[in-house]
């Protein structure tokens, strides 16, 4: 997994165009809608996102260093900047050995340190490409796996320590598939031009790793090609990215025993005790690509195997390593994303920072840039929204009692997380030394390694964060049953203790109410409410959610997004689904506050307006054709105009609010309109 490269992709692009600090008041309420920024020329019921987004969309530019921009662009950019003082300020108190300000000040400083990088040039590496130069057997291969696997950088084999999806309360070891260089298993086998231009520039990366430490230009080339006919064998055995969706076909725990038998040159008893681990079983996700790794080791050359260990060693060191290293990798990444320029070095060194340290940077942001009242009123809107989603269980027409009761409650047993970890992490064992950067890196996944492997077939720690506080985002975890917020995305746009609930109902809520779907969504629905993969469906019921499912499927698979390419409605099922419940839920918890009972107009818009346009905004934004491109290939998230005006044709109070008449083109009848939750 590390020394990980750090993408240079822009980070998720949901944003919106807002005045933000542009605060006018009206009748006692602050505005924090601009109507000047709405553009009248489009038709809301035609395309709401383009009618709120549309005039920001048309003069802005996407900058240099980024693949899109808009609100969580904006909010990125504003978010590192506050990180960027806290990561000076520690860097420059040279605070005492062992502090959290020691830290993260001396891995920051060491990042920054670009003088003494250039000097060493792939010299931090070197060690680990003379002991593949060394390899002699099979099984030395497997031996140096299990030395990455320690450091958190195992290159074939994909470890993960987390709850038994079928005794959630117990954590189990998981080996899932991976090994490839390109983003997904599809991009070795398509053959379009920008697939294509894609795979070269993906082998001239390699190429150029291999010039830069110490093969000519014909090695180079020839290693680069084999390294990619070997990814490509194991691309056949991936799994595509909609059958991973399906958690059943994902859970496969075996004996270990039982696996040698099956695999003798993988050997997983022996590589498990290579790395320390002491289980008698495993849950393999995707068995056919270990079943691939077995037989490519009995049947490869090893100078195969050390020129792909050789090629992904060097591309995942890149980012800690000196420029040319850096560049080469970006080259390619210009070509898969659209970005233009690389980001400058201490954004990068901040993002490797929060990677590696992110709870002891967490705690230095959450002191100065996230207030506790927002926490309680965050717990406020989570409880109104509980109520609405108990109430839109009583009322669906699809679902027998029985199932509606199981249904709440798995709901109102939500763990709730809000702003940062109640139990932070201990990073005791942690020693960063300020003028050494790479093995910094590597310090910190040594003692990550332990720290997770030490949990295997013990007690699951509920109390656990698979987000850092300043991170802009939010998540919903089956196998614990929790909806997490991280302090990062409790700022405006999408929440403000000052504004009005409209504002906050549309957005924070909006987000609120799809991280409650996700729970009862394809995939999260099949997890009882203590995490657990088990059927807690009427058959009946089971039957009609899976048509609902399909009409999504069917709806978002009709979008074309761009040139020929459409939406991949069964990839981004899980998310549709919880974007078309999160608004629905939102609104009925608006409905709950006595603005949303209200009728009064604020610079001439109804409550339900400004819920539906603060909605909107939050998915505000522009993005590279490349991005684009790559976004609907392997995200399970569907571009932001479909997040916005999907949703809402969907939703009969969005055509009261706007007066959406038959023949504009957001219009669905009533009977076609999906109604889920």
């Amino acid at each position: 997994m590390r020394f990980k490269n750090i993408s240079y992709v822009s980070m998720a692009t949901l944003l919106v165009s807002l005045t933000a600090c542009n605060k006018g008041t009206q009748s006692g309420s602050e505005k924090f809608i601009e109507t000047s920024s709405l553009d009248s020329s489009i038709n809301p019921g035609d395309n709401f996102f383009q009618y709120v987004n549309g005039k920001w969309i048309g003069t802005v530019k996407i900058p240099s260093t980024q693949t899109s921009t808009g609100t969580f662009d904006e909010l990125y950019n504003k978010t590192k900047e506050n990180i960027k003082s806290l990561l000076e300020e520690s860097a420059a108190a040279k605070a005492e050995k062992g502090t959290l300000e020691q830290k993260v000040g001396d891995f920051y400083a060491s990042g920054m340190d670009s003088a003494a990088i250039e000097k060493l040039g792939y010299t931090p590496i070197k060690p680990y490409l003379d002991k593949i130069k060394a390899i002699k057997t099979q099984q030395q291969v497997l031996q140096f796996e299990a030395e990455m696997e320690k450091q958190q950088s195992a290159i074939f084999t994909g470890l993960y320590v987390g709850p038994d999806d079928k005794n959630s309360s117990t954590n189990i070891l998981a080996l899932y598939q991976t090994g490839l260089g390109l983003p997904d298993r599809d991009y070795y086998f398509k053959t379009d031009a920008e697939t294509k231009a894609i795979q070269k520039a993906y082998k001239e990366c390699i190429t150029k790793m291999f010039v830069l430490t110490g093969d000519n230009q014909t090695t180079a080339t020839k290693k680069s090609e084999a390294v990619y006919a070997f990814e490509k064998q194991l691309a056949e055995s991936h799994r595509t990215n909609v059958e991973l969706r399906d958690p059943q076909k994902n859970y496969n725990k075996s004996a270990v025993s039982d696996l040698d038998k099956k695999m003798p040159a993988f050997n997983l008893s022996a590589y498990l005790a290579l790395i320390g681990v002491k289980t008698d079983s495993v849950n393999v996700g995707q068995p056919a690509y270990y079943a691939k790794v077995n037989d490519l080791l009995k049947s490869t050359p090893l100078d195969t195997w050390k020129a792909y260990l050789a090629a992904h060693i060097i591309r995942n060191a890149s980012s800690a390593l000196s420029t040319p290293f850096e560049d080469a990798d970006f080259e390619y990444t210009k070509v898969l994303s659209g970005q233009k320029q690389i980001k400058p070095r201490w954004e990068r060194i901040y993002r490797s920072a929060d990677e590696n340290l992110g709870e002891l940077l967490g705690q230095l942001y959450v002191k100065k840039h996230f207030s506790e009242d927002a926490k309680s009123r965050m717990m406020e809107l989570i409880d109104n929204l509980q109520k609405a989603f108990d109430s839109r269980i009583s009322r669906v027409d699809w679902m027998t009692d029985s199932t509606k009761k199981v249904a709440k409650e798995k709901l109102h047993t939500f763990i709730k997380k809000i702003g940062y970890p109640e139990k932070w992490k201990d990073y005791s064992k942690v020693s960063i030394d300020r003028s050494k950067y790479f093995e910094n890196i590597v310090a910190c996944d040594k003692v990550e390694f332990a720290y997770q492997i030490n949990k295997v077939g013990k007690p699951v720690d509920k109390t656990e964060w698979g987000m850092t506080p300043p991170t802009i985002n939010a998540y919903y975890n089956p196998t614990i049953n929790e909806i997490v917020f991280p302090a990062g995305i409790l700022q405006f746009p999408f929440f403000e203790l000052s504004a009005d609930d409209a504002i906050n109902y549309g957005a924070i809520g909006m987000v609120i109410g799809h991280e409650m779907t996700h729970g009862f969504d394809d995939q999260g629905s099949q997890y009882d409410k203590t995490g657990n993969l088990k059927n807690w469906w009427a058959v009946s019921d089971n039957v009609r959610f899976k048509a609902k499912s399909k009409q999504v499927i069917n709806l978002y698979n009709s979008f074309q997004v761009i040139d020929t390419l459409h939406i991949n409605g069964a990839l981004t099922t899980g998310e549709n689904m919880a974007d078309i419940g999160g608004i629905a839920i939102a609104y009925d918890a608006f409905k709950l506050t006595k603005q949303g009972q209200d009728t009064l107009k604020i610079d001439g818009l109804t409550p339900d307006q400004r819920f539906f346009i603060s909605f909107a905004r939050i998915w505000k934004e522009k993005r590279e054709d490349k991005a684009l491109r790559l976004q609907v290939s392997t995200d399970p998230h569907s571009p932001a105009q479909y997040r916005v005006n999907v949703p809402l044709m969907n939703f009969t109070p969005f055509y009261k609010a706007f007066n959406v008449k038959q023949g504009e083109k957001m219009f669905l009848p009533v009977d076609k309109r999906i109604k889920i939750w």
